[in-house]
């Protein structure tokens, strides 16, 4: 039993708890770093601008906003005289809790890192994190125009930790992942150091910042290799009804297994929720329309489109903005599966479904609850490219066409979280199960399957997933630049990269 003495000494340990955090908002403060506190209207702005609303619960002691990598190696110098945990947000589309918030603790905000810098000698793109694709693209169109950079499809995404997760983009069967495209990462490591990482300098940071998420650093700039995008695009949604669903995944199975241009994109989505039950089909083409040929089998489903030719490739970005839900929590998984040869046609991809409809049905009683899947293409061609760009962590295979799995929960209030943490882990465990059963029937192939981070949930085991390689190679950089563990330690979320 503690003395009078010992709770007395108790008490005034956990009451400096508090000045403890406080002092590292007033000494950032003090260095002339924008900071906001909960009663300004900007830090209660902020808060908003998170795709999940859980997020925005979290309240941070402060939030600090630097405008430079000299601004953010002060914050991390800062952060190692103090005990309080941080988090690093730029877009604020991860809706796992801590990841790009917290409660308490310091949240480091990059939208300040707000440039867009044309390079027209090489034809790059300095890049800050602050941005969303969308203000990235606009910043291209009005420095340069006719230029595009491979970022998000939706327009509203944000580029920070969308970069250190790969990037999926409309024009990934061109160009490989966004990482792939990265021609410089300008890095604040653990102690402070600003550094460079490319294919000549610290060129074992530059591939592991390739999937390698918050574990190396806080990147405050990216510099993009841009591509030619003088002519109008060619895109917009296809809508089918739920019964067309056997029709819809046996044209998704063709689709990726045949692949028949790489200038064409899709992502098809579910959408089941109490009044809700159809397809979302996105659909994408690098030209004024697409050939003959390329969505024919989609096309000739009974269906509603509002496709159409985009004058830029920024306007039908932001078009897609409209899918955006705000306001709601949001939960995200994935799963990895080979596609089935023509034989086994698209009797997996159904229990897929089946498995996916089946779970969001237990939980329709949950208020404003809506569930997704979508299914997003990674044929061969996507992977080829990647690997001709210099590679990344995932290092998926080129002889094998892929389809990365995104699992979605956006539903209305915070007494029912347990219940779609449940459904979740039911959900992506449940389709994991679903492909090594078709792996153990000879339906698919068993090859490497690593999970894709931009879709992962927290409880997700991503470096268990990827190519032990990688992992190694990823485990390596880590201890060379963060011997001490700081982001390990420190950061509020994340997937921990350990020995």
């Amino acid at each position: 039993m503690f003395s009078t003495r010992g709770w007395h000494a108790l008490a005034l340990a956990l009451a400096a708890l508090p000045l403890v955090q406080a002092d590292i908002c007033s000494t950032l403060e003090n260095a002339g770093i924008d900071i906001e506190y909960p009663i300004s209207i900007n830090y209660n702005a902020d808060l908003t601008k998170y795709w999940s609303a859980a997020c925005g619960d979290l309240k941070p002691t402060c939030i600090a906003a630097p405008s430079s990598a000299a601004e953010m190696s002060q914050v991390i110098k800062e952060l190692h005289d103090v005990d309080t945990l941080f988090a690093v947000k730029s877009g604020g589309h991860m809706p796992n809790n801590g990841f790009a918030s917290i409660q308490d603790g310091l949240l480091v905000s990059t939208k300040n890192l707000d440039q867009v810098f044309y390079n027209h000698e090489d034809k790059t793109a300095v890049i800050g994190p602050g941005l969303a694709w969308e203000e990235a693209q606009k910043g291209l169109d009005d420095a340069v125009g006719g230029r595009a950079v491979v970022g998000g499809r939706l327009g509203g995404v944000g580029i920070g930790g969308y970069m250190l997760g790969c990037g999926m983009s409309f024009l990934s069967t061109q160009y490989g992942w966004a990482a792939n495209n990265v021609k410089n990462f300008e890095v604040v490591l653990a102690n402070g150091t600003i550094v460079n990482a490319n294919e000549k300098e610290n060129t074992d940071l530059f591939a592991s910042l390739k999937g390698g998420g918050n574990n190396f650093g806080v990147v405050t700039a990216y510099t993009m290799q841009t591509h030619p995008q003088e002519h109008k695009v060619w895109g917009g949604n296809y809508v089918f009804t739920a019964d067309k669903t056997p029709q819809v995944l046996s044209a998704l199975r063709n689709f990726v297994d045949e692949y028949p241009d790489d200038k064409a994109a899709i992502i098809l989505t579910s959408e089941h929720g109490a009044l809700i039950d159809f397809w979302i089909m996105f659909l994408f083409y690098d030209g004024p329309e697409p050939p003959a040929g390329v969505f024919d089998e989609f096309t000739a489903i009974d269906h509603t489109s509002t496709t159409k030719t985009w004058d830029t490739y920024y306007d039908l970005l932001k078009n897609n903005d409209f899918f955006i839900l705000h306001g709601q929590r949001y939960t995200i998984a994935t799963e990895t599966t080979p596609v089935p040869n023509k034989t086994v046609g698209s009797e997996v991809l159904q229990e897929y479904y089946d498995h996916w409809y089946n779970v969001t049905e237990d939980v329709l009683g949950v208020t404003g609850v809506l569930g997704s899947i979508a299914f997003q293409p990674v044929p061969k061609t996507f992977s080829q490219k990647a690997k001709d760009r210099g590679g990344d962590l995932l290092n998926v295979p080129t002889d094998q066409n892929y389809i990365f799995i995104e699992l979605d929960f956006s539903y209305a209030l915070s007494v029912d979280d347990d219940k779609i943490d449940q459904a979740n882990q039911k959900l992506y465990q449940g389709m994991g199960n679903l492909v090594q059963k078709n792996i153990d029937k000879g339906l698919l192939p068993d090859v490497y399957r690593p999970l894709f981070m931009n879709d992962a949930y927290f409880r997700q085991d991503y470096w268990g997933r990827i190519d032990p390689d990688s992992k190694k190679e990823a485990l390596a950089t880590r201890l060379r630049y963060d011997p001490d563990g700081f982001f390990q330690k420190r950061t509020s979320g994340g997937w921990r990269l350990n020995e």
